[in-house]
Order: structure tokens, then sequence, then C-alpha cells
């Protein structure tokens, strides 16, 4: 079948070549950019590649105020050529790249991206196509609720992007037919589904950081973190046993955002020490435009678990 091809042929190309790929999807503000640029930073650019799939967009902001469709439509993108990309970055091959400019809607010109060790790929449809997904060896999907995702989207698109708080709601409204029809299903393709939120019933004072909770499916091998942590609810930090959208039972870490940093330094060092790196803990892990969080330091590092772990299994 055509979306095992990518996967043949990473199969049968030199180890030393191909990249250890991961897509970060999501809608849009949901936090994608963030977790992303934690990974680079923990890397380097000089180690890590990364790929907004966003830029595949076939019009510019001012083009789709005379189509059916919003940005989040697959006939909105050049999903064949993202699809051509991925296979190629995933063979360790360069590519030429269009480029989205989000801060004036435009279209510019197109950049030569060429793969490192690792490449990090994150946007609206990463997910979207079998052949897409199969050229990937971690899937994460962002999935917080609807009420924080609108809140970051009309922060972000207020002060960074100019627009007026109504005009986001409005377009959010809008989107929201295609995001249920093509954005969200991806998560049923991940191998990661991260949800930052408050913690349910809790009434934290302001500025606490929001807890993530992270679903942990059986499709990849996690770190055994049973030894270091408790069952149930009862501390800021615990593995728990859910039931997936399938019915299965599934593994869920959940770091609340009191978490203290004694607490968290005990998952972070053995998480860390399982892949038996003589180096420190990147120090860059949690950062965000607000601050440090607990959470999403240990988010970025159980991805940046993955991606080592991966490399180490491919001999690199």
């Amino acid at each position: 079948m055509p979306h095992r091809i990518p996967r043949m042929q990473r199969a049968s190309s030199p180890s030393g070549h191909r990249p250890v790929m991961i897509a970060i999807a999501g809608d849009s503000a949901s936090g994608k950019t963030t977790l992303t640029r934690g990974l680079v930073e923990a890397l380097g650019p000089d180690r890590m590649t990364a790929v907004c799939v966003d830029d595949y967009h076939r019009h510019d902001r001012f083009e789709r105020r005379e189509v059916p469709w919003t940005a989040l439509h697959p006939e909105a993108n050049y999903v064949d050529i993202m699809e051509q990309h991925l296979q190629l970055l995933a063979l360790g091959q360069p590519v030429l790249k269009p480029v989205y400019d989000h801060d004036t809607g435009l279209l510019t010109r197109p950049v030569l991206v060429e793969p490192r060790e690792f490449v990090v790929v994150e946007g609206l449809l990463p997910l979207h196509t079998r052949l897409a997904r199969a050229c990937f060896d971690i899937a994460v999907y962002l999935d917080p609720p609807e009420e924080v995702r609108r809140g970051w989207k009309v922060h972000r698109d207020t002060t960074k992007r100019g627009y007026a708080p109504e005009q986001v709601l409005a377009e959010l409204d809008r989107r929201e037919p295609d995001s249920a029809t093509f954005v969200r299903p991806q998560r049923r393709w991940a191998d990661i589904v991260v949800r930052f939120a408050p913690i349910a019933g809790r009434e934290d004072p302001p500025g606490t950081p929001l807890s993530a909770e992270l679903m942990l499916r059986p499709t990849i091998d996690h770190p055994d973190l049973s030894a270091v942590l408790p069952g149930g609810d009862q501390r800021a930090l615990h593995l728990k046993l859910l039931r997936d959208t399938d019915g299965r039972p599934v593994d869920a870490l959940h770091v609340h955002g009191y978490v203290g940093a004694e607490e968290a330094g005990v998952v972070v060092k053995a998480i860390w020490e399982s892949l038996g790196i003589d180096a420190p803990v990147p120090a860059s892990l949690g950062r965000f435009a607000e601050g440090t969080s607990q959470p999403l330091a240990i988010t970025q590092l159980l991805l940046l678990y993955h991606l080592l772990d991966t490399a180490r299994l491919h001999g690199r």
C-alpha cells in the first residue's frame, strides 16, 4: 500500500542518513510552537530541524476571503506537496519548502530545509493522511480544552497579529466545522496526547501554571515510571489508568501545575537517567513567554526521551 512505502524506504536506507521524525499536531493556538521551540532549544538547531506544515497553505490571508473553506481544510493546503516533502525529509533529503508569514498573512520566498539528526514537524494537518503519518517515528497531538485554546488564540492574535477580539472569536466560529472534520480526528493517530488544562474542581491561585495530562498510548515504548510514581491521584505528579477513546485502558501521566521542583525532579531524573546520557538535563525545558512550567518541562522531556531513544535504537 502507498502509505507503507516511506517506512519501507527508511528501513532500507543507511541509518546514519535518516533523521528521527516527530509530528506535533493540533488546532490553532494549541501550544504546538511552544512545545516545538523547547525541543529545538534543548537539542540545538545543529541537531534538530523544525518544519511548520502550515507553510503549505494554498492561499494567503487575503485570498482566503474569496474561497469557501478555511485554512484548516485540506483543499486550502498543498497536502500532496507536504507529503512529498515529508517523505524526502524522512529519508534525509533536503526540500525547498514554501513559507507562509503568519504576521503578514502573505506567502513569501521558499527556503531550503536540510534535515539534521532530528526533525520536528508541527502544524494543523501533519497527521491528516496515511502517507504523511508513515513518515513519523513519534506522533503527538495537543488537545487543550476549547475554552483554554480559545483564550490562547484571542491573546495571541490580538497582541501579535493585530486583530480585535471579536474578529478572532468570529474566525474561531467559522473554523469550527473544519476543525471538527479535519484537525481533531488526528488525535486518534497520536502516540501521545497532551492536554494542558486547569485541574477540575480546584480553585488554584491566579498565575498557577496549567496542569498536564499525557495519555501514553502503547503504540510506542514509554519509559517505565512505575518505580518513582505512585498510583492514584493523591500526589501532584502521578500515573493513572484511563480509558482511551476506543475504550481500551491506557496510562496517563498527570503533572499538576503546582508540583514542586523536588517532586518533579525525581521524575525528571528517572527519565533522563534511563537514556544513559552523560550530560545534564537541558536547562531550557519548561520555558514559555510568561515564565516556566514544570508540567511543560516534563512534557518536553518525555518527547526528548522518545527522540533520543529512537535515535539510539537506530544506532545513531
